[in-house]
C-alpha cells in the first residue's frame, strides 16, 4: 500500500530569533527538517510531501535536489489548513502519515508501526506522557473504555482537562481517504482562530474510526523544537545517543558527553577518542585507531594503528595504516598519507601524497605535492605551488632530504636520494643523488659596534 508522508514545514518559529527558517536549524550537523526527509524516505512505497511557508525560498533550496514534492502554505492558518496544501498530491487509496520538520528525532521504527496501524484501518496517534504538559494539546478519553476521543489544544481545555498528563505529539497516521473527506469539515472556531488538524480525532470517534493511541520509545523523539533552549536539550540528547552507539561497538570514549558526531563514524575494534573531538560528514576509523583531545575530522579515513595527536584537523583526507599526526597539524582535502608516513606538529598539507615511511614534522607546508618513500622534509619547508594565477606540482623522489628552511617552487622534482642544503630556495630540478643548495656568501665583520639607543630629546 502507497503511503504519502506529509511533512509540515511552514512555521515561522519567532522564538527561535533567526532569520534562518526554523526547520533549517541543525541538529547533529543535519538540518530538523532534512533528519525528518532522512527518516520518511526510509519508509517502503513511500511519497514524500513538504509543506513550506516562512522563508520557503530557503526552504526550497534544500528540497531542490531531493525527491519530495513541494506544497506551499501561503498563509499559516493552522495545522489542519498546512496539511490540506499538500491533499491534491496525496492519493486516495493509500495512507497519510503526517510528520513535523521541527521534531526531528522520530524513529523509523516507530514510523513503521503507526503505518502498519493505519493500513489496517484505524487512526494512528502518537501520544505521550509528559510531567509538565503545559501547552499540548490533550488527549481526552472515554471514561470507561479508555477509548481515545478526543484532542483538546491547551488554550481550549477546560480545568480539569488541564490535569491530563497524555498529550499529543501531532504525529498520526491514517487511511488517506478519511484524511480527504475530514479536512475540508474543519472549523477555526476556536481560540487561535486556526484549523486544527486534531478535530479530525473527534470526527473518527464519532464514525467510530478506530483510534490508537502509541508512545514513542524516549520522550526525546517526539520532542519539538521552539527557542534555541530546546535546540540545544535535544542536541545533547541526540549526542548522548551516538555516544552509546559508538561504545556498543567497541569504541571507547574518555568523555561520552565530550564528542559531537555530525554524520556517520564508523569505528574498528579497540579505538580511543579523547574529550572535545569533532566527526563531520563520513569518518572511517580502523582497528586500534587513537584519536587524541580537540580533534577534527570531516570525510576522512583513517587506517588502522594510527595516532591523530591533540589539536589536530583533518578534512577530505585518507591515511593508510600506522601513521602519526600532529599535534596542531592540519590536513586539507586531497591529503593521501601511505603507511608509517609521519605529519608533525604545526604542519599544514593540502593535495599532498605523501609516500610511505616518510616525515614532514615541523612547521611545514606541503601543498600539491608528490612524495615517494622514505622522504624526509625539514622544518620549515615550503612548497611554492601558487604562482598567484596557477597552482603547479613538487614531487619528490624516494631518499630525497630536504634541508629546514628550504623553499620548492613548483613546479619543481626532486630526484630520488637528492639532498637539499637547509635555507635553500630552489627551483630548478634537482638529479637524483645530487646535493642542491642556494645560499648569499656570508659576510663577517669583527668588531663590529652595535647600534646604540638615541638620546631622547625631551630628558635634557
Amino acid at each position: 500500500m502507497s503511503v504519502d508522508v506529509v511533512i509540515l514545514a511552514a512555521g515561522q518559529g519567532s522564538r527561535m530569533k533567526s532569520a534562518l527558517p526554523k526547520v533549517l536549524h541543525k541538529v547533529g550537523g543535519k538540518s530538523m527538517v532534512q533528519h525528518v526527509i532522512d527518516t520518511a524516505a526510509q519508509i517502503e512505497h513511500a511519497s514524500l510531501h513538504v509543506v513550506i511557508g516562512h522563508g520557503a525560498d530557503q526552504v526550497q533550496s534544500l528540497l531542490e535536489s531531493q525527491s519530495v514534492q513541494v506544497a506551499l502554505q501561503a498563509e499559516q492558518l493552522g495545522t489542519g489548513h498546512a496539511v490540506a496544501q499538500a491533499m491534491p498530491a496525496v492519493t486516495d487509496s493509500g495512507i497519510t502519515l503526517v510528520l513535523y520538520g521541527d521534531v526531528p528525532l522520530i524513529q523509523l521504527a516507530t514510523l513503521q508501526q503507526m503505518v502498519s496501524l493505519a493500513s489496517e484501518g484505524a487512526l494512528a496517534l502518537l501520544t505521550v506522557s509528559l510531567s509538565d504538559p503545559t501547552g499540548y494539546g490533550r488527549i481526552v478519553r472515554d471514561n470507561a473504555s479508555g477509548a481515545v476521543r478526543a484532542i483538546v489544544e491547551h488554550k481550549d481545555a477546560s480545568p480539569e482537562q488541564l490535569s491530563i498528563t497524555e498529550v499529543n505529539t501531532g504525529i498520526l497516521a491514517l487511511p488517506s481517504a478519511y484524511l480527504k473527506q475530514w479536512l475540508p469539515q474543519l472549523s477555526a472556531n476556536n481560540a487561535q482562530g486556526e484549523y486544527y488538524l486534531t478535530d479530525i480525532i473527534a470526527m473518527a470517534a464519532a464514525q467510530q474510526v478506530q483510534i490508537t493511541a502509541l508512545q514513542p520509545q524516549a520522550e526525546q523523539e517526539v520532542q519539538g523544537v521552539n527557542n534555541r533552549v530546546q535546540l540545544a536539550e535535544l542536541e545533547r540528547w541526540y549526542q548522548q545517543q551516538q555516544a552509546q552507539t559508538l561504545m556498543l561497538a567497541g569504541a571507547t570514549l574518555a568523555d561520552p558527553a565530550r564528542i559531537d558526531l555530525r554524520g556517520s563514524l564508523t569505528t574498528g575494534q579497540d579505538v580511543y577518542i579523547d574529550v572535545n573531538c569533532v566527526f563531520e560528514g563520513t569518518v572511517v576509523l580502523g582497528d586500534n585507531v587513537v584519536i587524541e583531545s580537540n580533534c577534527s575530522l570531516k570525510n576522512t579515513t583513517v587506517g588502522s594503528g594510527c595516532r591523530i595527536k591533540a589539536n589536530s584537523v583533518l578534512e577530505s583526507a585518507v591515511l593508510a595504516d600506522d601513521c602519526e599526526v600532529g599535534p596542531f597539524a592540519r590536513l586539507r582535502p586531497g591529503t593521501q598519507l601511505a603507511a608509517n608516513a609521519k605529519i608533525g606538529n604545526f604542519v599544514e598539507t593540502k593535495k599532498a601524497v605523501v609516500g610511505e615511511g616518510s616525515k614532514i614534522n615541523h612547521l611545514s607546508y606541503v601543498g600539491d605535492a608528490v612524495l615517494g618513500r622514505g622522504v624526509n622534509v625539514g622544518a620549515g619547508t615550503i612548497t611554492c605551488n601558487y604562482d598567484g594565477v596557477n597552482k603547479s606540482l613538487t614531487e619528490i623522489g624516494d631518499g630525497a632530504f630536504i634541508g629546514s628552511n628550504s623553499s620548492l617552487v613548483a613546479p619543481v622534482t626532486i630526484g630520488s636520494m637528492a639532498t637539499v642544503g637547509a635555507g635553500s630556495t630552489i627551483t630548478k630540478n634537482v638529479a637524483a643523488e645530487a646535493l642542491a643548495l642556494t645560499r648569499a656568501k656570508q659576510a663577517q665583520l669583527d668588531q663590529w659596534p652595535r647600534p646604540q639607543k638615541k638620546a631622547d630629546k625631551g630628558d635634557s
